[in-house]
């Protein structure tokens, strides 16, 4: 973690998203039906739903859209019938990837993210075969510039609430949980009206790869775009040092 900021892939995954709004909005739409049924429709009551609900409001998510996911799941609880399903591989020149997605059809699923794989230069592995190199862990970033509370208020708010590490960068501060953790350090920011800039529980690489050709880093990009540009696709996680 130390050395490594992560703000970077942040502005360069919102730029992303605001080129692709629809397509953000559809995937958030199943995070939240996978919640609902899970756990049901109170986020009061659900903490993973509460978690989703933040996550589709820092992608600006309008408010009706997330009610309407939440209220359409709860009362077709039958219809939703998304699996969870991971892959993982190799991009180019070995840069671990792991691909997570929701899907109602495993065999259109496998086969495009094989495809954009092969395209992308890479290939898939078997389970296992880089996951071991990540760690799953709580994220929060939050902008210096965004923020008035201090650094040293800040640590005690993320530590007390059971945060793991916390790390000041250049930008900002980010704040390392525990998968289990996580919900109640993001919702004690969030009790102190601190604007989080990114919170998610993700997969942290131990050890980040560089790619030094320009063909490569075309190759990885086109792997990168096709994966996003899936719908069944949730989140992508590297170790590309980009």
């Amino acid at each position: 973690m130390a050395g490594h900021s992560k703000f970077s892939n942040i502005k360069h995954k919102k730029e992303k998203q605001d080129s692709q709004r629809g397509k953000i909005f559809t995937k958030l739409g199943r995070e939240l039906a996978v919640a609902v049924k899970a756990g049901g429709a109170d986020p009061n009551g659900n903490s993973k739903l509460k978690d989703i609900i933040a996550k589709c409001k820092q992608s600006n998510m309008p408010n009706d859209s997330i009610e309407r996911s939440i209220k359409k799941a709860a009362g077709d609880l039958g219809a939703v019938n998304f699996e969870a399903v991971t892959y993982e591989g190799y991009g180019p020149n070995g840069v671990a990837v792991i691909v997570r997605a929701l899907t109602d059809n495993k065999t259109r699923t496998v086969a495009n993210v094989r495809n954009a794989f092969t395209k992308g230069g890479g290939s898939m592995g078997a389970t296992g075969c880089v996951s071991f190199s990540f760690d799953e862990r709580g994220l929060v970033l939050i902008l210096k510039e965004a923020v008035s509370t201090d650094e040293e208020e800040l640590m005690m708010i993320a530590l007390d609430a059971g945060a793991l590490d916390f790390t000041t960068a250049d930008e900002g501060y980010e704040i390392i949980t525990a998968p289990s953790g996580f919900s109640a350090v993001r919702q004690a920011l969030e009790d102190a009206g601190v604007p989080m800039e990114s919170a998610e529980v993700t997969m942290i690489p131990q050890t980040y790869s560089k790619l030094t050709t320009p063909d490569d880093i075309k190759k990885m990009n086109k792997l990168l775009d096709l994966l996003d540009d899936d719908d069944d696709v949730q989140d992508v996680y590297h170790n590309w040092d980009s």
